[in-house]
Formats: structure tokens, C-alpha cells, sequence
């Protein structure tokens, strides 16, 4: 049986970065693989005295037609991961600019906006397939590739490994979230001139935000319903789950029920890691 890893996701999202990243964790890595191959390399791999047991397979030509290989993946005898690389329009229209690359859904000749957007209707599907999707809208390379590492380090690992984010609403909702939970209706450390400098890292916020009894009440109820869907999710085949945490700027209130859930979920023996996305720039 061996361990396969199918990257897929918008054009400029990083899918050859992410597989950089797994190759140096030692993954035999095939890129920019036409769809229709697929089957005949995971056959060619999986032969005795191949010698490949961990293989990455980075969709590339007719990815949009990928779902039934997908689907075929999941159903035989290997290990398959899903991951989609998703980033902002925006962020996207922006490497482009400064690639001066033609986008390969710019069929027409009607610009890059349009062609961005087009492929992202016809990867909708293969979004829906993927067991771990993450937004690289505001990742540089190095957060990239500690995103990847902690996610594909553990070789064979069966357990499901659970990302909590703080985020600000004014910033955008994460796209690589599965369970978004808003907690702008906790009292607000921003309004403190002493605690408007610190973040939800910092003792003194999370003492102002812990110890609200409306949040205690918040994470009574949270915590229960996470420790409820979290063996659901792995009883389905899930062995990843993104979950976002918003409050306004993304700075104090989140980033502080972030830490705060990843140490009581660590309690249960759940692999959770904390991520920060907006707790520089957020309020």
C-alpha cells in the first residue's frame, strides 16, 4: 500500500511549491501530470520492485477532469490525500502580473481575470473531493512550507490533525476553512488603551477574554460540540480539519480563543496546531 498525495487547485496557488516541499520529505514527486495519466502511474508505481512508496502526483493538464480519478484513488487500496491550493482572485491576478505568463484557462484571449475565474467554477468538484485545502492568499513560501511539513511529516499517520486560525472578518474569511465560528460578540480588548497594543497571545488579553463569563459560556458549549463532530469528521475518512476563528481585526479576540482551544483539545489527545493569520495587521 502506499502513500499518495494528489495536488491540485487554481493555477498560481503554489501546487509545484507545495511539491518541492514533499519531495524534500522524500515523496517521489511527478508534476504537472496530464489527467489521464494518472492511473497508469499509481499501477506503475505500485509494481513490485519499484521501490516507490510514497508518491505525490501534482495535477496538470484537464485538472478540472480529475474527479473520477479522485474518486477511483480513494476507493482502492492506498493511502490518498487530497490537497487543494486555493488563493484569492485578487492574489492570483497579481502573480500573473508579474509572471507574464498566460493563464492555461485563457482560451480566448478575454484576460486573466476572466480565465481565473473560469477555472475556479470547473475545480469547484474537485474542492469538494479534497481532504485538506489551504489558501495561500497571504502565505509566503516559508509559511507554505511550514503548513506542508506539519501536515505530511508523519509518515503513515492515521490520526486527524486539526488547524485552528484566528482571522479578522474586516481581512476576508479563510478559503481553506471547514468550520468558521465568529466571536465578535465577546467583549472587545481593542477598546482597552492599555490591552490595544498586545495581542491574544499576551497574558493580559487573554486574562480580559477567558475570563468573560459569556466567554466561558462560548467555549463550554464550542468545546463540547468540537469533541462531538471531531471523530465524525475522522469517521468519514477526514484526516484533516481547518477550523477559523474571526473576530474584527483578527488580533485579540480570536488569536485568544485560539491558543485557549488548542491547549484544552490537546488535553483530549487531539493533534490541533494554532495558526495566527491577521494578529499583525488586525485590531
Amino acid at each position: 500500500m502506499a502513500e499518495i498525495v494528489v495536488i491540485t487547485g487554481l493555477s498560481g496557488a503554489g501546487r509545484s511549491a507545495a511539491a518541492g516541499v514533499l519531495e524534500d520529505l522524500e515523496f517521489y514527486v511527478v508534476d504537472n501530470l496530464p489527467t489521464s495519466l494518472v492511473p497508469t502511474i499509481v499501477e506503475l508505481a505500485a509494481k513490485p520492485g519499484a521501490g516507490i512508496d510514497r508518491l505525490v502526483l501534482v495535477s496538470g493538464r484537464n485538472h478540472s477532469e480529475l474527479l473520477p480519478h479522485i474518486e477511483s484513488l480513494k476507493s482502492s487500496r492506498h493511502r490518498v490525500t487530497v490537497l487543494y491550493l486555493d488563493a484569492s482572485t485578487q492574489k492570483l491576478v497579481q502573480r500573473y502580473e508579474a509572471t507574464r505568463r498566460r493563464h492555461p484557462f485563457d482560451l480566448d484571449g478575454e484576460g486573466v481575470l476572466e480565465a481565473i475565474e473560469r477555472e475556479r467554477v470547473a475545480l469547484e468538484p474537485v474542492k469538494g473531493a479534497a481532504d485538506l485545502v489551504i489558501d495561500t492568499t497571504d502565505l509566503n513560501v516559508h509559511q507554505l512550507k511550514d503548513r506542508i511539513v506539519s501536515s505530511f511529516s508523519e509518515t503513515g499517520s492515521t490520526s486527524m490533525q486539526v488547524s485552528i486560525e484566528s482571522f479578522g472578518y474586516k481581512h476576508g474569511i479563510p478559503l481553506d476553512a471547514d468550520i468558521v465560528m465568529d466571536v465578535r460578540f465577546l467583549p472587545n480588548p481593542h477598546w482597552d488603551e492599555e490591552l490595544r497594543p498586545l495581542t491574544g497571545r499576551d497574558e493580559a488579553v487573554r486574562s480580559f477574554v477567558l475570563g468573560d463569563e459569556m466567554t466561558l459560556r462560548f467555549l463550554s458549549h464550542f468545546e463540547a460540540l468540537l469533541r462531538d463532530v471531531i471523530p465524525s469528521y475522522q469517521a468519514e475518512g477526514r484526516n484533516y480539519l481547518t477550523i477559523a476563528i474571526g473576530c474584527t481585526g483578527g488580533r485579540h479576540r480570536s488569536v485568544a480563543i485560539v491558543e485557549h482551544l488548542v491547549e484544552r483539545l490537546a488535553s483530549d489527545d487531539v493533534k490541533a496546531l494554532a495558526s495566527h493569520r491577521d494578529v499583525d495587521g488586525g485590531s
